[in-house]
């Protein structure tokens, strides 16, 4: 094997690892923001007051 087919095997393999580095990097990253958006859709952590009646969760006058 010449030189030539070496370096270039070698650049076609370093080339490959960093496809491979950047495409696991995307599906993590879009992973992540799947996971946000279902989380947002499902309201976690929040309560949601959206569906009770008028006055629900408002301040309440106990000084009267």
């Amino acid at each position: 094997m010449d030189m030539m087919a070496m370096v270039s095997t070698m650049l076609a393999a370093q080339q490959g690892a960093l496809q491979s580095n950047i495409a696991a990097t995307l599906t993590k990253q879009n992973a992540d923001m799947e996971k946000s958006t279902v989380l947002t859709l499902l309201g976690a952590g929040q309560p949601s007051l959206a569906n009770v009646g008028a006055g629900v969760g408002s301040n309440l006058n106990v000084t009267a």
